[in-house]
């Protein structure tokens, strides 16, 4: 730790005193548009994260069954809401600790432009439209029917199958039905970012693990989503690539804050960089040996072709890893998705190589 200087010890006194400040030391006045704001403090860009629910769609070969996209699609939704009704919760409970980040203290909420009420009602006006379009998935059909024609011309059958649907039915019948277990897994989504936000994110470890666990939770209810067998290995490699972002995450925290992380997140004197560094090496080592362990088992293809998509994903930890480590980002895996043209290159060729293969390619 370098010895601050007396400015810097001023900065980090004020700070504290900042902290304990009483939110009404803040502007309570409304500015005109609450609207606009109440959509920047839904964090619309950290949606990104809820594409991982559309991987039952891909993985299971049913992308060109309209049923099925369209309740991929429905389910996204949900949980687009209910991610941003949690957003605003914890921007609730973090607000004084925001106001010393360097970019946190710019949202609505810890600026104080954004009128509390009108940040309580977007919560549960959010809340409320995830479970209405959680309910809506019981007004749509599974999934049976067959392929567009044009794409039964162009696509290969899928696993020996004709154009004609695979879909063959409810597999979650036995625990009442898909649309039931989707709308109990959003509720233990929600009652997993209550404990974290109010307990589990001031524990060392089991931090990292409850955002992880919100990651494989959306992974299983894409699959359910649309009726489709969960893989274990969509599962574990959910879990892995969660964590692995989780702890790029808390070395973005502990990077950019400095001497004033602690402050911001009390948890974090307890992370240092060596021991974060080690973690994400492990895990990036985990995450490798079971997506190749899925490829070279088949999947859904009985074959080893998908092996082709090894490189891709390596090179996109690997590019993670050089920001996080030599450019400290990290911060914000939404952010580096949106802006970073090595990633987004990556997923595009893996995801074009995926769709081949799984959709186009000769059947053996």
């Amino acid at each position: 730790m370098t010895k601050q200087t007396p400015e810097a010890q001023d900065d980090v006194i004020a700070e504290s005193q900042l902290i304990a400040a009483p939110l009404n030391a803040y502007p309570k006045h409304a500015p005109p548009n609450q609207f606009r704001l109440l959509i920047a403090e839904m964090r619309p860009r950290e949606w990104t994260k809820n594409s991982l629910l559309l991987a039952g769609l891909l993985f299971s070969g049913r992308l060109f069954f309209e049923a099925s996209v369209v309740r991929a699609l429905v389910a996204v939704a949900s949980f687009c809401f209910a991610s941003s009704a949690v957003y605003i919760m914890n921007d609730f409970a973090d607000i004084s600790r925001d106001r010393i980040h360097p970019i946190k203290r710019k949202r609505p909420l810890a600026s104080g432009k954004l009128n509390h009420l009108t940040a309580k009602i977007g919560l549960a006006a959010n809340a409320l439209l995830a479970f209405a379009l959680a309910l809506c998935l019981y007004l749509l059909p599974i999934g049976v029917g067959q392929k567009p024609a044009m794409l039964q011309l162009f696509s290969a059958p899928l696993n020996g199958h004709s154009g004609a649907s695979i879909i063959t039915g409810d597999p979650y019948s036995a625990f009442g039905g898909s649309n039931t277990l989707f709308l109990l897994f959003l509720v233990a989504y929600l009652a997993l970012q209550i404990l974290y936000t109010f307990a589990l994110k001031h524990v060392i470890l089991l931090d990292i693990f409850t955002i992880a666990a919100g990651f494989a939770l959306r992974a299983y209810e894409g699959a359910i989503a649309v009726a489709a067998p969960i893989s274990p290995w969509l599962y574990l490699c959910a879990l892995l690539l969660a964590l692995f972002l989780g702890f790029g995450k808390r070395r973005g925290e502990l990077v950019s804050l400095n001497e004033t992380a602690a402050l911001h997140r009390p948890l974090l004197k307890q992370y240092t960089l060596p021991m974060i560094d080690q973690f994400m090496g492990i895990i990036t080592a985990a995450i490798i040996m079971a997506y190749s362990l899925y490829t070279f088992e088949g999947g859904i293809m009985r074959d080893q072709r998908m092996m082709l998509t090894i490189p891709a994903v390596i090179y996109g930890l690997f590019r993670y890893i050089y920001l996080t480590s030599m450019l400290s980002q990290g911060g914000s895996p939404a952010e580096i998705l949106l802006r970073d043209r090595h990633i987004q290159g990556a997923i595009f060729v893996w995801l074009l190589v995926i769709c081949y293969l799984l959709y186009f390619a000769p059947a053996h």
